[in-house]
């Protein structure tokens, strides 16, 4: 796959994966999902995820986010961009009142290799967290934990999420104001154990784009009724942080993002990777 490979997408172009056959026509709605194409391809290449012929798990939550990923990367298959296969994977974590029917059906519908496994991660994040506590990060550590189980069990080479541009800024930011570091969500990474990769193609793509994209092909969206319902979380801060800086300057979002990824540690204070105490002027005899 190459970067200076076009993209071919008339302006009258819907065609594609079945997951777009109700898209609608015209020239906007052909810009966003030749951008989000060109984004997600630009993360794809930068950071070397493609190994032709491996498997992926593509975790599915059936959020706006997960959607878009799902059908940005079939529809680079469609192309022929994208040569590894894809499972898309639900993990239904025992949510009252989660309608269990609204992803087989949808993943059905459209042909796309699934698995849905049930684990009542609800309960133990319920029992363990005092009501008003911030139940996403213990959340994601279980889920995190079976996907990884079952990215084995389907012979995976990569758990493949729908973290997009926002969510690594605002990480970037919660690590910088509360934890002290400077860290962000990286596109790839290698799990613990060293078996797995985890990658983020969206790195690049913007949430608002993202949310356009899943109301012009109307996916039956999920709302998290757990994490969801708290007010009050760090992350909704540097959400609105972000938001703020953006409308007064336009065009920061992106700024930050490609700073992230052009780092210069001599600029920095960290002794760990830049020699500091052995920088010396050389004195002229």
């Amino acid at each position: 796959m190459s970067s200076a490979e076009p993209l071919i997408l008339d302006h009258d172009d819907t065609g594609g994966h079945s997951l777009y056959r109700n898209a609608p026509g015209g020239v906007e709605f052909n810009k966003l999902r030749k951008r989000l194409i060109r984004l997600t391809r630009e993360a794809l290449e930068a950071y070397g995820m493609v190994r032709p012929g491996e498997k992926w798990l593509v975790a599915l939550s059936g959020g706006k986010d997960s959607y878009g990923l799902l059908a940005i990367l079939m529809d680079l298959k469609w192309r022929g961009l994208l040569p590894v296969e894809i499972l898309a994977c639900n993990l239904d974590q025992g949510q009252p009142g989660f309608p269990k029917h609204i992803l087989p059906e949808f993943l059905d519908r459209h042909g796309i290799p699934h698995r849905i496994e049930y684990q009542d991660t609800y309960s133990i994040v319920t029992d363990k967290l005092s009501e008003g506590s911030t139940y996403c990060s213990l959340c994601s550590r279980l889920r995190r934990g079976h996907l990884y189980r079952i990215a084995r069990e389907e012979g995976c080479s990569a758990l493949v999420l729908g973290h997009h541009r926002e969510d690594i800024l605002e990480t970037f930011f919660m690590n910088l104001f509360h934890g002290g570091k400077l860290a962000a969500m990286p596109p790839k990474l290698l799990n613990d154990e060293g078996d797995l990769e985890v990658l983020r193609p969206l790195a690049f793509c913007a949430e608002a784009d993202l949310a356009r994209f899943a109301e012009a092909l109307a996916f039956p969206i999920i709302p998290c009724d757990l994490c969801g319902s708290q007010d009050g979380l760090q992350r909704n801060a540097m959400k609105a942080m972000l938001d703020d800086f953006e409308r007064k300057m336009p065009g920061r979002k992106d700024v930050m993002i490609r700073a992230l990824g052009n780092i210069n540690p001599s600029h920095m204070l960290d002794t760990r990777l830049f020699d500091f105490a052995g920088l010396a002027a050389e004195v002229a005899q």
